[in-house]
């Protein structure tokens, strides 16, 4: 697991929320977005986009079926970003 810092966390949960439109609060670092947000494909293209812009980072689309929950999210902007 790649380790990010507590202020990266929570604004990558917050740009999921968003996107996802849904409270912080109703994701957990488990919870999948398809199976328990109801995201279609082009949301998980979005959260991507978001991050891409938000955090200024590059992330290959190949990386989208690691992210299926913030966890793997975490994972893969940490792996990213120096």
């Amino acid at each position: 697991m790649a380790v990010i810092s507590a202020d990266t966390r929570d604004r990558i949960k917050t740009l999921v929320s968003d996107v996802l439109e849904v409270e912080s609060d109703e994701l957990t670092d488990t919870s999948r977005f398809v199976e328990d947000h109801d995201a279609d494909s082009m949301r998980l293209i979005e959260i991507l986009s978001s991050l891409e812009l938000n955090l200024k980072v590059t992330i290959p689309q190949s990386e989208l079926p690691r992210m299926v929950n913030l966890s793997g999210v975490y994972d893969v902007v940490g792996e990213i970003r120096p």
